[in-house]
């Protein structure tokens, strides 16, 4: 056994321990106030328990500041909960009760289940608790042990889960004074440790291990963070969220619905197809000289999905399809018996139109792109309005090019996303580049080419925008290839991964797809996958939340509503929106006999984003009060002046930078 081991900390300085020194005792021997302050150590990057032994290596003293104790504290709050649901409920049974992102949760067996009446109790009981202050301390019990004290306590699921965890693996309890529950660790010195920000928020139903199955437990939700500031921060972000939630927006601006009979569809509205139609029209400008745009099938034979992959590694996120004359008439040897999927993407259909016709490499690289529709299966209870559909548009577009073109092409096409986010209105971006999954095709050699390339690239883009914020999300790739992730923060602070640009050498080989080089030899391209907004529907559902559903005026559906004061000023108010749909503007006429507030309070909630209000007044002047979205303000001015600021804020971004080129070259 060594008689000593050797520390390494962040300042790059070495020192020297006994065997079997505490990560607490190398603390005090740091400083008392360190000691104080610390939670636990994080020994070559793994945190670990403070009354843990340390051994060779990197070591880092974690205090409860640090962002890493966050998780602890998540974790610690779970513990406390169960501890105060057992005191206050006797005869529950703990189950689980993971770390999750912003909180935790447990679930509980009990005859009654909870309700959200119970959590201001347990909550009050859980401050009793961590007043009390109790350490956390750490035992490694045998099996046989571990299983006679819980079957004793009444607890089977925890018998369950020990008869489940490998004959190899120690089995752990944590004690907080006298209670103490099955976990892997590590947790903080002691319950005090936690503090006092968090909160329960929620019940609900879980299945034992997420099976249906099983016994229906019930689950309590909770979020807890280092300080108060946070907390109360958190919780006017959820508040905000569900102010803008996009189903409630969608409703009172009529934009679309949804209904039983197509669960995971959605049914647009006159007004939401207007906007998604904007943003269709906005992309194609965008893609304009760069890309062909086209247009695969919507279901193909199955053969295809098997030489693609997809049949093998994605089959259970698919629909298949046979002819209902097939179905009815199984014995026909005339019926079509062929299984059909309808496609949950782009690439193999696109794959197949770069391989019709013979391409050199003069003709590369070939950007081909899609508003292509696809379906994927998602279980009933993931569906989430826009967000979590089963039928959805993707702005997909597959490059087809030679090795020594693609850093360009994916800088190329980074260039673009960033543009298109900042046009609406997103200024953080993170993009983290997703390496090999365990799982995955083509050769080390090949992923290690893949990956190279993409990191060099990330390099560049975080060098020259200082909007990118860069990452790695390791083994998170695709099977086919190494892939970039774009996530956009929105208004209120949440994160949305949307845009997508991933590497491919594996697609072009499996379907033989060739281009001639200059060698006059055949040659496999690389085959790059990009999606900028990734799923139409669920992009809008975003930009619907971000903005609170007061959208830009470029993309508002409805722009402008023009609203009379009394029935006199109607023949004006007619003359105004024609003007103004004249100019291209989209308007709709409120001349109903109601009092003037009432039509702008309901035009309010509609978020309509300028309405233009007309009397007698108005008429005798050729003039108009604007009153704007969000705001009390009333401005008085002439019709002309209105309709000229209109016509501009109402000119998308991406025409008004190719106006002012033209100007620029014109004079």
């Amino acid at each position: 056994m060594a008689s000593a081991v050797s520390l390494t900390f962040p300042d790059g300085s070495k020192r020297d321990y006994p065997a079997g020194t505490t990560g607490r005792e190398v603390a005090e021997s740091i400083s008392k106030s360190l000691a104080k302050k610390a939670v636990a150590i994080a020994l070559d990057g793994e945190l670990t328990d403070l009354s843990d032994p340390v051994r060779d290596g990197a070591l880092e003293i974690v205090t409860r500041t640090d962002p890493r104790a966050l998780e602890l504290i998540r974790h610690d709050t779970a513990h406390v909960m169960a501890e105060a649901v057992q005191e206050l409920f006797p005869g529950t049974q703990v189950t689980i009760g993971p770390v999750i992102e912003n909180g935790f949760y447990y679930d509980f067996a009990r005859n009654q289940p909870f309700t959200p009446e119970d959590l201001p109790v347990i909550e009050k009981k859980m401050k009793e608790i961590i007043a009390r202050n109790k350490p956390f301390t750490k035992e490694v019990w045998s099996r046989d042990e571990a299983r006679r004290v819980f079957e004793d306590k009444g607890e089977a699921y925890k018998v369950e889960l020990i008869e489940a965890i490998p004959a190899d693996q120690d089995l752990k309890i944590y004690k907080q004074g006298d209670w103490f529950d099955l976990c892997r660790g590590p947790h903080m010195a002691s319950t005090g440790q936690i503090g006092t920000a968090f909160k329960l928020m929620k019940v609900a139903g879980a299945y034992w291990r997420g099976d249906s199955n099983n016994t229906m437990l019930t689950r309590i939700y909770g979020t807890a963070w280092a300080e108060q500031a946070e907390l109360d921060a958190y919780l006017h972000m959820l508040e905000e969220a569900e102010k803008r939630d996009h189903r409630r927006l969608g409703r009172e601006m009529d934009l679309f619905h949804f209904q039983e009979e197509g669960p995971g569809v959605v049914f647009w509205h006159s007004k939401g197809w207007k906007m998604f139609q904007n943003l269709v029209a906005y992309m194609r400008r965008r893609l304009e000289n760069d890309y062909e745009e086209v247009n695969a099938p919507q279901i193909l034979d199955k053969s295809l999905w098997e030489t693609s992959g997809h049949w093998g590694w994605y089959q259970e996120n698919m629909f298949a399809v046979k002819s209902a004359h097939a179905f009815t008439n199984p014995d026909d040897e005339e019926a079509d018996n062929r299984i059909f999927a309808l496609k949950p993407m782009n690439c193999p259909g696109h794959v197949q139109i770069f391989k019709h016709g013979l391409k050199s490499y003069r003709d590369l690289p070939v950007r081909l792109a899609e508003f292509g529709n696809v379906h994927r299966y998602e279980p009933s209870g993931a569906l989430h309005g826009l967000m979590r559909v089963r039928a959805f548009t993707q702005d997909d577009a597959h490059v087809f090019c030679t090795e020594e073109q693609l850093e360009a092409e994916i800088l190329k096409i980074n260039d673009l996303m960033m543009s298109v986010y900042k046009d609406f209105g997103f200024e953080e971006v993170v993009v983290k580049l997703a390496t090999r999954p365990e799982k995955r095709v083509g050769t080390d050699a090949m992923w290690d080419h893949a990956e190279e390339i993409l990191k060099r690239a990330l390099e560049r883009m975080a060098r020259e925008d200082s909007r990118i914020k860069v990452g790695i999300n390791e083994g998170e790739g695709t099977f086919y290839g190494p892939k970039f992730e774009y996530t956009l923060r929105d208004a209120i602070g949440r994160d949305w991964q949307c845009g997508t640009t991933q590497v491919d050498f594996n697609l072009p080989e499996r379907f033989g797809a060739f281009y001639i080089g200059s060698d006059s030899e055949k040659k496999q391209p690389v085959m790059v996958h990009r999606a900028i907004c990734g799923s139409l529907e669920r992009f809008l559902g975003i930009l619907i939340e971000s903005h609170a559903g007061h959208m830009p005026l470029w993309f508002a559906p409805l722009q402008v509503v023009v609203a009379t004061i009394t029935s006199e000023a109607d023949d004006y108010g007619a003359s105004v929106a024609q003007k103004l749909r004249d100019a291209g503007l989209q308007v709709e006429t409120d001349f109903r006999n109601e009092k003037i507030n009432y039509k702008v309070r309901e035009h309010s909630l509609a978020k309509v984003p300028v309405i233009l209000v007309c009397g007698m007044r108005e008429a005798e002047e050729q003039a108009v009060n604007v009153r704007r979205l969000g705001s009390r303000d009333q401005v008085s001015m002439t019709l002309e002046a209105a309709i000229a600021q209109l016509v501009e804020e109402a000119t998308p971004p991406d025409m008004l930078r190719k106006n002012a080129e033209k100007a620029s070259r014109a004079a």
